[in-house]
C-alpha cells in the first residue's frame, strides 16, 4: 500500500509541476524570423500581401491539402479574410488583413478556433537591402491564458521552426524564375 501511495503522489506532483510553473510564465509570446530574398522589395511585397499566396509557402496552410477554405473580400486589401477548417494539425480559424503599408508591411490578425481559441497578430514586413535583395520578417505575437501559457516556454522553438520553413519556401518560390506570375 505504501508503494501505491508513493506512485500516486509522484503522479500528482508531476501533474502539478506545469501548473505551478505556468504561474510564473509570461502570458504573452513573440516569435520572429527573417530571410533575405534575391528580388526587388516591391515584387516581394506584391506577392506576400496576397494571403492566398500562402498556399505556396506557408507550412501551416500546407498541413492539410484537403482543408476547406473560405474567402471574404478582395485579397491583398484591408478587410480580406481567409478562413480555414482543416484536420487536427491545421485546426480551424481565419486570418484577416487589418492594415497595409504599401511596399512595407502587411498586418494580419489570426483568430484561432481549434484546437485552441486565441488571437495573434502576424505582420509580414519587407525591407530593401539592395535593388535586388529584400529582407522579409514574419512574426507572431499573442497571449495565452493560464495554464496554457506554460506552452509559451516552447513557442519560439515550435513556431520559429515553422516560420523558418515557411520563409525558406517563400524564398524558393520567389527566386525561381517566372514564379511571380502565380500571384492572385
Amino acid at each position: 500500500m505504501k508503494t501505491l501511495k508513493k506512485i500516486v503522489l509522484i503522479i500528482l506532483v508531476l501533474i502539478a509541476i506545469p501548473f505551478v510553473i505556468a504561474l510564473f510564465v509570461k502570458r504573452e509570446y513573440f516569435v520572429e524570423r527573417e530571410v533575405t530574398i534575391n528580388r526587388p522589395k516591391q515584387e516581394v511585397f506584391n506577392y506576400v500581401k496576397y494571403l492566398k499566396n500562402q498556399e505556396n509557402y506557408s507550412k501551416w496552410v500546407r498541413m492539410d491539402p484537403n482543408m476547406k477554405k473560405d474567402y471574404r473580400g478582395t485579397d491583398g486589401t484591408i478587410g480580406f479574410v481567409y478562413a480555414w477548417d482543416g484536420n487536427s494539425e491545421a485546426g480551424k480559424g481565419e486570418q484577416e488583413i487589418k492594415d497595409l503599408k504599401d511596399g512595407e508591411k502587411v498586418d494580419v490578425e489570426i483568430r484561432f478556433e481549434k484546437p485552441f481559441e486565441g488571437i495573434a497578430t502576424a505582420p509580414i514586413t519587407t525591407e530593401m537591402l539592395s535593388a535586388n535583395q529584400t529582407k522579409v520578417r514574419w512574426s507572431l505575437k499573442g497571449k495565452s491564458k493560464y495554464p496554457m501559457n506554460f506552452m509559451n516556454l516552447f513557442m519560439d522553438n515550435m513556431l520559429g521552426k515553422d516560420l523558418e520553413t515557411s520563409l525558406a519556401m517563400l524564398k524558393g518560390v520567389l527566386e525561381k524564375p517566372g514564379n511571380l506570375s502565380s500571384k492572385y
